[in-house]
């Protein structure tokens, strides 16, 4: 049971949660032509992300003539362009890395929330992250018990001694430092007397523990903590952008860079320069990205990016047919999910970052059960080992043995999935739902008849043929992994075909298998580009819109310049007007 005393909580002090928003889902007839690279791609539409600002508005970046959407068709003009900036909430992760920095808590209370809706590859878009009913009991539920549990330290909890302070001065003490780092600003003179007057309600009658165990109540299920509530500096308003914008507070920008790059609040040292007014210029912000890139933390948001974008959570919950995989078990799902993790990690911190290497390196990470399907010999235990996997047969990330796993049926392969990953995540194109009225059917396993030959009849009928076209001449150069990922030189005892063709990208034409697959990819404007757009999405819970054409722009070019190091990419989104400004605030 709280011990707060909700009919003594001050008017001036709200425990305020969010509004439900609504969003758009981009749904069309399959044509046969894969929708262009912008926010229509993977569910986010322009109209789904507005949260202010308007389309249309010039950039301040120069640029440099690389493609655009129809979507990024602002000109770059020498003003701020920095596109929507909705409100957003925290998502499960950021709560649980949140509330471990504040209080030293590593319970991950959130995980049993109910979990964050998905529009798009990500799970932090901002219109998904509503409150309902059931969330907001949750909220209740977990400040009770993570003050509980917090003042059950007093002395790691609150820097002053109350019997030496007094408790009064104590009290306000707690309410200021503790508000500053939970709200990430300091409190405002409101803010500040209510949670005084709520310690006050809740220390009458019981004990100076009980008024901050209120307080930290309070705080945790207050709208200034449960949001990144961004309302930018009025004083450097840019009125002649259109619209207006202004520069985001030192402590916002503070918030920014930290749930970006660490997933969670700001630490002492950032909050430390926003309080000096150092988060302002373009050297400033870039000291503190590099110190935070340079930062273990860094390591945890990188990976829930490639988590997502791919799906690899997903690993745990798929199932095969028992018969045909009989290898595949739960230990060595985890271990796929793993191994690909490992080698994001290996990829980022460890080699040159590239995006070539993650598509092309055949390095992984293994143990005993993952050996055993790639055919490595040497590997025991269930420890990942770094191995050289045959670079006749493994490139990089799409040859892994997680995604072969998920872009496979149970009890087969599938070029369908294959190829739609292919477009979908790494071209950032749009393959449209098929009818409505059309049953989907996977074509009968026959004995002698491989699953090319299977899947051909798309091509040959309507109205599969046209969607078919763009994913299956994909999907068919993985032909070469079973429907777990294992190598297979015959399929149903014919030899495998897994020869391919890419159309509608920029490196058009034939290709010989995967590895194939792999290298044409990594010299694509368009697979980089979209690389771009995805992690563009993933820091600011939208999708792109016309107003952020500059910021995009300018993301593309630091990224061609560093030779496609990831790194520098996530360097040069902090660099962006997206990132430093944001539509003006009115009343």
């Amino acid at each position: 049971m709280s011990v707060l005393n909700r009919t003594q909580r001050p008017a001036t002090f709200p425990v305020a949660l969010g509004t439900l928003l609504t969003g758009t889902i981009f749904v069309a007839a399959c044509t046969g032509v894969v929708g262009a690279p912008g926010p229509a791609g993977n569910g986010l539409t322009a109209g789904s992300v507005a949260g202010g600002g308007a389309a249309g508005a010039s950039g301040s970046n120069a640029g440099s003539g690389a493609s655009q959407s129809g979507a990024e068709a602002a000109a770059c003009t020498g003003q701020p362009s920095p596109g929507p900036a909705p409100l957003r909430r925290l998502t499960q992760s950021e709560y649980n890395s949140t509330v471990r920095d504040l209080l030293g808590d590593t319970t991950q209370p959130a995980s049993s929330f109910p979990p964050d809706q998905q529009i798009g590859d990500f799970t932090n878009t901002a219109v998904a992250l509503t409150v309902p009913p059931l969330l907001a009991q949750a909220y209740q539920t977990a400040a009770e018990q993570l003050a509980g549990t917090a003042v059950s330290n007093m002395a790691a909890l609150v820097a002053c001694d109350p019997v030496q302070t007094g408790e009064d001065a104590c009290a306000q003490q707690f309410v200021q430092t503790f508000g500053k780092r939970a709200f990430r600003r300091p409190l405002t003179a409101d803010e500040q007397s209510g949670l005084v007057a709520l310690y006050h309600a809740n220390r009458s009658g019981a004990d100076f523990t009980n008024g901050v165990r209120s307080v930290v109540e309070a705080v945790l299920q207050s709208a200034p903590f449960l949001y990144r509530v961004e309302f930018g500096d009025a004083t450097g308003v840019v009125a002649t952008s259109t619209p207006p914008v202004v520069p985001l507070t030192a402590y916002e920008m503070a918030s920014r860079l930290s749930y970006f790059l660490w997933d969670s609040m700001p630490d002492d040292a950032l909050l430390t320069a926003a309080d000096a007014g150092q988060l302002t210029t373009a050297d400033q912000i870039a000291a503190q990205v590099g110190r935070m890139l340079a930062d273990a933390k860094a390591k945890p948001a990188v990976e829930q990016f490639y988590g997502q974008w791919l799906t690899l959570d997903d690993v745990a919950s798929i199932a095969k047919d028992p018969t045909t995989y009989p290898e595949f078990t739960p230990t060595l799902q985890a271990a796929m999910r793993a191994e690909t993790l490992a080698f994001v990690d290996w990829v980022m911190w460890q080699s040159d970052g590239r995006l070539s290497t993650l598509l092309t390196s055949p390095t992984s990470f293994v143990n005993a059960e993952l050996a055993a399907v790639y055919g490595v010999a040497g590997v025991t235990g269930a420890a990942l080992q770094q191995v050289q996997l045959d670079p006749a047969q493994r490139s990089g990330l799409l040859t892994q043995l997680s995604l072969m796993t998920l872009l496979g049926k149970p009890d087969r392969s599938s070029p369908v999935l294959r190829g739609k990953f292919v477009r979908e995540r790494l071209l950032c194109q749009t393959i449209a739902p098929p009818p409505a009225n059309i049953v989907i059917t996977p074509p009968p396993i026959k004995p002698g008849v491989t699953t090319r030959e299977m899947f051909s009849m798309h091509s040959q009928v309507e109205p599969c043929k046209s969607c078919h076209a763009l994913m299956d001449p994909i999907g068919f150069g993985f032909e070469n992994y079973d429907g777990v990922g294992k190598w297979r030189a015959v399929d149903e005892g014919q030899p495998v075909d897994a020869s391919g063709t890419l159309s509608s990208t920029d490196v058009d034409g034939l290709f010989d298998g995967a590895v194939g697959l792999a290298a044409k990819l990594a010299q694509s404007r368009e697979v980089s580009d979209c690389m771009v757009t995805e992690w563009f999405r993933y820091a600011f819970g939208r999708g792109e819109t016309a107003a952020d054409g500059c910021s995009l722009d300018s993301m593309r070019r630091a990224f061609a310049a560093s030779n496609l190091d990831v790194r520098a990419l996530l360097v040069a989104v902090t660099e962006t007007d997206a990132f430093r400004y944001r539509p003006e605030v009115t009343p």
